[in-house]
């Protein structure tokens, strides 16, 4: 799957036939998301994905890896995001957050669509908003907020093995990961990531709203 205008056009289709749900308890804090879709560069530093022919311009999505800093889930993996500020929109909120985290200045008509809402346990209603950064985008992370950067490529979140689902304790619904080279990635940035490959490429309408959150993300 290649970073093109034919994947562009298709994850607009996509989105246009996807009817969104919106979080509509007043008493959630507002925040919005980047999934931005890019290619995958020269290279991955994940093991278990291998370079393969004409790797560099397959496309990939844009996660990070939080600062072990932040007082809120260091370390974890994330799309480019946070609070939504007075006056902002969740899209204004999307692309200045990833300005602010990773050094990307991308005007609105780059907005493709949006997804469901995903309420975390935290007390945030996520909107996350999908974003076209294009081939060859130059991302550098905030150190004050970013670990690193990191170009998923979407066949890895195509894999027969995802999405995991782990019984839990705390909820009727099982913890929801997405599985990336030897690693996962949880709840709620799996969630997204499972909704977006349903939607966006595959063109299903899928709902992750009801999926659990691991207790490490509850803080």
């Amino acid at each position: 799957m290649q970073c093109t205008d034919a994947l562009r056009h298709t994850i607009v289709e996509n989105l246009s036939a996807f009817e969104v749900r919106r979080a509509t308890d007043d008493s959630l804090r507002r925040a919005a998301v980047a999934i931005t879709v890019t290619d995958v560069g020269p290279g991955t530093d994940l093991p278990g994905i291998e370079d393969s022919d004409g790797w560099s311009s397959a496309a990939a999505l844009l996660l990070t890896r939080r600062s072990e800093h932040l007082r809120n889930h260091p370390g974890q993996w994330a799309f480019p995001g946070g609070r939504v500020d007075a006056g902002e929109t969740l899209i204004e909120t999307a692309l200045r957050e990833m300005q602010e985290e990773v050094d990307v200045a991308l005007a609105q008509d780059r907005v493709l669509g949006v997804l469901d809402d995903f309420v975390t346990r935290s007390g945030f209603a996520m909107t996350p908003v999908i974003v076209w950064g294009g081939p060859q985008l130059q991302a550098t992370p905030n150190p004050d907020e970013v670990a690193s950067i990191h170009r998923i490529p979407l066949r890895e979140f195509q894999r027969d093995d995802a999405p995991l689902l782990v019984q839990t304790h705390t909820s009727e619904h099982p913890i929801l990961r997405m599985p990336v080279g030897e690693d996962w990635i949880a709840a709620p940035t799996a969630a997204l990531i499972y909704q977006f490959r349903e939607v966006c490429l595959n063109g299903r309408t899928t709902r992750v709203g009801h999926y659990e959150q691991p207790e490490f993300a509850w803080r």
